[in-house]
């Protein structure tokens, strides 16, 4: 690899690991100062019951109700930190009308590292959002995620255009910069702790699939 195409793709991995981190932690500032605020909600409606304002009880937590509804709820698969990206990713996903399927179960220790995984689930799913975002009308990413004996099995299908075409492993994205890194990086990981990575595109949908051995 020439020293100026591995810069750009040192480059690009700390941009990429910086932005996965940067949603992590604007959930979990989100989630924090809702369960903040929840003390003071129920020491209002209180106040409010106890005065006999019965409609004007209901009126507030009918608003509540519609807040909390805008809030991306940590996901429960298992694992903390499959947790978090996941529950970053569907927050954005769902910003941009992007219908977001869920069903995963893994334990919390697995011997791929939390930052390794953060970049593999991470960039798969950007991709699945890019991709998504060439469709009109319904639009939709759906994942499952579980352990099959010793091995970590991941799989995604989403929306997308028209069938893509294959350049080596990979298919062509729309991204601007690095072209194509963050998958790659991906790949990499992946490769080295013995597993595979697998896509398919066809005309409106495109699988992404892995299988990585993740337990001792």
């Amino acid at each position: 690899m020439r020293k100026k195409t591995y810069l750009k793709l040192v480059d690009y991995q700390t941009e990429q690991s910086e932005k996965h981190l940067n949603e992590v932690r604007s959930i979990h500032k989100e989630m924090r100062g809702y369960k903040h605020d929840f003390h003071h909600h129920l020491q209002t409606l209180k106040g409010q019951l106890e005065a006999g304002e019965i409609e004007r009880a209901l009126a507030y937590i009918e608003q509540l109700d519609t807040q909390l509804m805008q809030v991306d709820t940590l996901l429960k698969t298992g694992n903390v930190s499959l947790d978090a990206i996941l529950s970053a990713k569907i927050a954005q996903a769902k910003a941009e009308a992007i219908t977001v399927t869920v069903k995963a179960n893994v334990p919390d220790i697995l011997t791929i590292s939390d930052l390794e995984l953060s970049i593999v689930i991470g960039n798969l799913l950007d991709n699945a959002i890019e991709s998504c975002r060439t469709v009109t009308g319904e639009r939709f990413i759906r994942i499952f995620i579980s352990i099959k004996g010793t091995m970590l099995y991941f799989s995604m299908l989403n929306t997308a255009g028209p069938k893509k075409k294959k350049t080596g492993s990979l298919f062509a994205t729309h991204k601007d910069g690095v072209h194509g890194f963050g998958l790659r990086r991906a790949e990499a990981i992946l490769e080295e702790h013995g597993g595979w990575v697998k896509y398919n595109s066809e005309d409106g949908a495109f699988t992404s699939e892995f299988l990585v051995p993740a337990i001792e």
